[in-house]
């Protein structure tokens, strides 16, 4: 049984993430949370949001009825016997409810939507997904708004071997494969125009010996030599056609390179398609 949380503003972005995690474990008997978070401001009252699709442009409605709405039209709409759905509504700060799920519940994933981008100096994901990656300690899948819905066939998973690859992290990739059947693409960016340190070069001998063990047929190291590590990423990932980009949440500085800039913590690499990230 997989435990998900999915937090929703009732937007598309949300609601593309909901359809995609649906359709990405199909085969797995899941729970699926759907959590919306109000202010606190709002616990004396109703909270409204704007519908965009009322031929009155100034109707509002319930944010509690909205959840009621969506939880009824998924149900509806969702054809997998195995798959349970719940609505949970909040008042409080958002990261706070999120945690609090992930105990209550037993939660295994975060699945966020974001509304993607069309350059790289535009925003991926919102404040709220970016919060999540940064300030919540629990694998999250960010699923952008114009993904297509289907099976990873190729995930890229950057990384500078700078970390150790426990147990938490090769269970979380081992999973992710054999849930799509994918193929693995390990990138180094070489761009310092040296060699591996002592210390990467362990952590990457670890790391190919146990995917071969398990997965012999199913990975790939890969090396790329650019002095901007997010334009050899994207280049990377756009060269091998990958349905998925794979990070670990413990390469901190690693990460920063590739998704945030250093002053403002906004997510900066361009992608249509889900990064996953886990936490170790």
């Amino acid at each position: 049984m997989k435990n998900i949380l999915v937090p929703t503003d009732f937007s598309q972005n949300s609601e593309r993430a909901l359809e995609y995690a649906q359709f990405l474990f199909a085969s797995f008997e899941c729970n699926f949370y759907l959590l919306h978070v109000d202010s606190f401001l709002n616990v004396q009252g109703e909270s409204f949001i704007p519908i965009k699709k009322s031929k009155r442009p100034n109707y509002t409605k319930p944010t509690k009825e909205l959840l009621q709405d969506l939880l009824n039209r998924t149900k509806e709409n969702s054809a997998i016997k195995q798959h349970s759905f719940y609505a949970i509504h909040e008042y409080g700060f958002f990261i706070e409810s999120v945690k609090k799920q992930l105990e209550d519940r037993k939660i295994d994933l975060i699945a966020m939507g974001t509304k993607g981008v069309s350059g790289l100096r535009e925003k991926v994901v919102g404040s709220c997904a970016g919060d999540v990656i940064t300030k919540v300690q629990h694998n999250t899948l960010v699923i952008p708004n114009e993904v297509v819905v289907s099976m990873p066939k190729e995930i890229a998973f950057p990384t500078d071997f700078n970390i150790f690859y426990s147990h938490n992290i090769l269970n979380a990739i081992t999973e992710l494969l054999q849930l799509c059947e994918a193929k693995l693409r390990i990138m180094h960016v070489a761009s310092n125009g040296f060699g591996l340190s002592p210390e990467q070069e362990s952590n990457r001998a670890y790391l190919q010996d146990f995917m071969e063990e398990l997965h012999s047929k199913n990975h790939s190291f890969h090396t790329v030599t650019n002095k901007k590590v997010k334009s050899a990423i994207q280049c990377f990932v756009e060269s091998r056609d990958a349905d998925m980009i794979v990070m670990v949440a413990k390469n901190l500085n690693f990460i920063q390179q590739i998704l945030f800039d250093s002053i403002i913590e906004k997510i900066s690499f361009h992608t249509k398609i889900p990064f996953y990230v886990i936490h170790d």
